[in-house]
């Protein structure tokens, strides 16, 4: 069982000594919330990108082999335009679905400000910093839209903010709510 017990032992020790969690940023503010797809929309696009890395170069290796060449046009075109789709199709189409999935999401009281964590095309964190009055709510339910950030796309998990008012703030809706009340005083 000595095996098991030194990475265990060493896990307890990077623990102890690093105190704040990789996610603690106090120039973003406090964290609201965090997505939980996060590593699947990593992992799901990287294996994409895997996959059409591999395609490019395995391509020319395939026809070489597999005579494609000679053969009929016809086949050439549909083989190409399969591996061509799942090439660069794919990645692209998964890059416009997940550009928006929010990993974390951070909020600044004092000046009314969010910096939402997203990722990139290439799968690096980007950061996009916006104030509660730059968010637009659609009209009608957008599949992989939750809000807009000034024009920017941005889908959240409504049930993974711990705190509702965190979610409520930042849809405006603390304020709709707050204007009718004020009317019905009147």
């Amino acid at each position: 069982g000595l095996i098991f017990q030194v990475p265990s032992f060493q896990g307890v020790v990077v623990r102890s000594l690093s105190t704040s969690s990789p996610h603690d940023h106090p120039e973003h503010g406090r964290l609201v919330y965090k997505g939980n797809l996060a590593k699947t929309v990593l992992g799901v696009r990287f294996f994409s990108y895997s996959t059409s890395i591999f395609n490019l170069f395995m391509m020319p290796y395939i026809m070489l082999k597999s005579g494609i060449g000679v053969e009929s046009l016809l086949v050439q075109a549909a083989f190409y335009g399969l591996i061509g789709f799942f090439t660069f199709v794919t990645p692209v189409t998964l890059h416009i679905l997940t550009k928006g999935y929010v990993i974390r999401l951070y909020y600044k009281d004092e000046v009314d400000t969010y910096t939402a964590i997203t990722y990139n095309a290439i799968l690096a964190e980007k950061v996009t910093v916006f104030h509660q009055k730059d968010v637009k709510i659609p009209d009608i339910t957008k599949m992989f839209t939750t809000f807009y950030a000034k024009t920017k796309s941005m889908l959240v998990n409504p049930t993974l903010f711990p705190n509702p008012q965190d979610y409520n703030h930042l849809m405006g809706y603390d304020k709709s709510s707050f204007f009718k009340f004020e009317e019905l005083e009147e």
